[in-house]
């Protein structure tokens, strides 16, 4: 079963802040899928972009448009916990 979101929140230097239902707290750095993906990119090209982050309905995944998004288990697995 994949890790449900309950709160994401964009922070500085391509960051994002992720809280799951049971609990756990992580920071996600997205500036690695930004050096390795090319649509990536656009969340450095386009101003504000970053900052548009949004939860899916299913609670499953964060997107910012059609071409980016990342799903909820690998910022689980991936994102460094938080204390």
């Amino acid at each position: 079963m994949l890790p449900r979101i309950k709160d994401v929140t964009p922070m500085p230097e391509y960051q994002l802040h992720v809280v799951f239902d049971d609990g756990k707290y992580v920071i996600y750095d997205v500036m690695e899928d930004i050096r390795q993906i090319e649509s990536y990119r656009d969340l450095l090209n386009i101003h504000g972009l970053f900052d548009q982050v949004s939860v899916d309905q299913s609670r499953t995944c964060v997107y910012w448009n059609d071409d980016i998004d990342l799903p909820s288990d690998t910022i689980y697995e991936y994102g460094m916990p938080k204390v």
